[in-house]
């Protein structure tokens, strides 16, 4: 069991330096895919998309229950795509004016203990009603018809390029913030729209074969507790 461990712990860590390397090529141009050409176009943020504040004038007592959901940060921080397994409660009073948050929506902490961590991006995909983001982070929205795809934006500012210019945008000493002025005024290189989506969903097979192999060691460390509860005990005796 724990040789199989050990084979999945490198498989696992394999598999995720070929997506760094995957993103770094994709998402710079330095590697094209086939049959893909085209000048890639320099674009401000603020000329694709709009941002938007989190929750606001809300105290403790307005969380853990209500009608309506939030995105926590730790949400936004960790996935790629927001998992909405994890939303959180909030009442939201009928005479309130919040932010809400849409499908198709990029989301964003606004700020970190280290300026590496500042607007890490996650991406919003699905459809759901009186749905908020939390007070520390704030939303970047598509403007209609922009020839941009929200997963490849996801990926790029989550890559090593797109680490090193939310890092230079970063203000702060002991804590980095990130202002929306900075964020829009900010300029990425963007391939034609067609191939942001073929990139976008390479990594995110990419991201789906790495959960599986995830949950496949979750799994297995779990029949190993179990065997040696068993086995350890004496419960269960080998033949």
């Amino acid at each position: 069991m724990d040789a199989l461990l050990v084979g999945l712990e490198k498989l696992i860590a394999k598999k995720r330096a070929l997506k760094q390397a995957t993103m770094q090529q994709l998402l710079t141009g330095a590697t094209r895919l086939p049959g893909f050409r085209g000048e890639w176009e320099v674009r401000r943020l603020g000329e694709i998309g709009n941002t938007y504040g989190g929750l606001t004038g809300k105290t403790k007592n307005d969380f853990g229950h209500g009608s309506g959901l939030y995105i926590t940060f730790l949400n936004v921080m960790s996935n790629v795509i927001i998992n909405s397994d994890l939303f959180e409660p909030v009442q939201i009073f009928p005479n309130e004016s919040q932010n809400r948050v849409k499908k198709g929506d990029l989301l964003f902490n606004g700020s970190s203990e280290t300026p590496e961590e500042v607007a890490m991006c996650a991406l919003f995909t699905e459809d759901i009603l009186n749905l908020y983001l939390n007070s520390f982070c704030f939303g970047f929205r598509l403007r209609d018809n922009v020839q941009a795809n929200g997963l490849f934006l996801a990926y790029y500012l989550r890559s090593g390029e797109g680490r090193e210019l939310m890092k230079s945008l970063a203000q702060g000493s002991t804590r980095y913030n990130l202002s929306k002025t900075a964020l829009l005024e900010s300029a990425i290189r963007l391939p034609p729209l067609p191939e942001q989506r073929a990139i976008a969903e390479i990594l995110s097979d990419m991201d789906a074969e790495i959960e599986a192999l995830e949950l496949q060691r979750k799994k297995t460390v779990g029949v190993k507790q179990g065997m040696m509860q068993e086995l350890l005990t004496g419960r269960v005796r080998l033949v």
